[in-house]
């Protein structure tokens, strides 16, 4: 997995038992999966009483840092090994990375839905051609005189067009 140097760095002061102790961190870590999950996301879950000595700035860039952790170990399909390998090489020790694998396999099959979920959504139209018809008769031979609406819609649909 690849991260950028914020987000490294978010990680490696979450993993610092001197900043946050282990209650403190598995807080944070709730709240990252709190964050994803689509029923609780309205709901702030940063509003903890463990976080009252930590400046607010350093919990969101630890907050922020395990989501995009988790969420690209899920988009990868991270194993145990690499996931572990990782979270060490971020300064994990081994009972903070067993608690993250343990939170992370308890989340991984709802954030893999979330994830494939993406990018789903109703097709769009992006362009729409008609032509006016003017009908006199009928093939039982009786007059209209009614005016018809041909349209035609094209679809874009992951960026290919489809004409319906």
């Amino acid at each position: 997995m690849e991260l950028s140097e914020d987000l490294l760095r978010g990680l490696q002061r979450l993993a610092d038992p001197a900043q946050f102790n282990l209650k403190v961190f598995s807080a944070v870590l709730r709240a990252a999966l709190h964050s994803l999950s689509p029923e609780q996301a309205a709901h702030p879950a940063l509003d903890d009483t463990v976080f009252q000595h930590i400046p607010p700035c350093h919990i969101k860039e630890c907050q922020a840092a395990a989501t995009t952790c988790i969420l690209e170990a899920v988009r990868n399909n991270v194993d145990r090994a690499a996931l572990s390998t990782f979270l060490e090489d971020c300064k994990f020790d081994k009972e903070r990375t067993e608690h993250f694998w343990t939170e992370y396999q308890k989340h991984r099959e709802s954030l893999e839905i979330l994830l494939e979920n993406i990018g789903r959504g109703p097709q769009h139209v992006s362009d729409v051609s008609w032509r006016l018809a003017y009908e006199i008769k009928t093939n039982q031979l009786y007059k209209t005189y009614r005016p018809s609406y041909l349209v035609k819609f094209n679809l874009e649909v992951n960026t290919q067009y489809h004409v319906v």
